[in-house]
């Protein structure tokens, strides 16, 4: 079973980009969250809704933002710095040894254990069953 999240206006809306609440979600008249509860009402068309992230909730939370208080947007992701071929070429022998790791034995060239016919559990080396008791040889 595959468990995941309903579709919602809130997945359209990236993280940390402050969009027109308009454009996302249609409604009544609403408070900004930084005004509080006793702020006045503002149009869908003058508030902003920010999808933040949340550290337990993969979809994160939205909140709505007057002009005043709406949360500049976040800069772009900055660009890898290229790698000179000096670099990669030490790189690579790293790379190489940390992917390299030794061979599990198969399962067909480690020994067999004894095992109890009752409890189908694996017995000590003495030929007990810690299940059952019985002296299996």
């Amino acid at each position: 079973m595959k468990i995941v999240s309903s579709q919602d206006w809130r997945d359209a809306i990236r993280f940390d980009a402050p969009v027109l609440v308009a454009d996302v979600v249609p409604g009544d008249a609403t408070r900004c969250v930084a005004c509080g509860a006793d702020g006045p009402l503002y149009e869908r068309t003058e508030l902003w809704a920010v999808k933040h992230r949340h550290p337990k909730h993969h979809g994160g939370f939205v909140r709505f933002y007057c002009e005043a208080h709406k949360p500049a947007a976040a800069p772009p992701p900055a660009a890898a710095p290229v790698a000179s071929a000096r670099a990669r070429a030490a790189a690579a022998p790293r790379a190489q040894r940390r992917t390299t790791s030794p061979k599990p034995t198969p399962i067909t060239d480690r020994p067999t254990r004894t095992m109890c016919p009752d409890c189908f559990v694996e017995v000590s080396v003495h030929g007990d069953c810690g299940m059952c008791g019985a002296q299996v040889v």
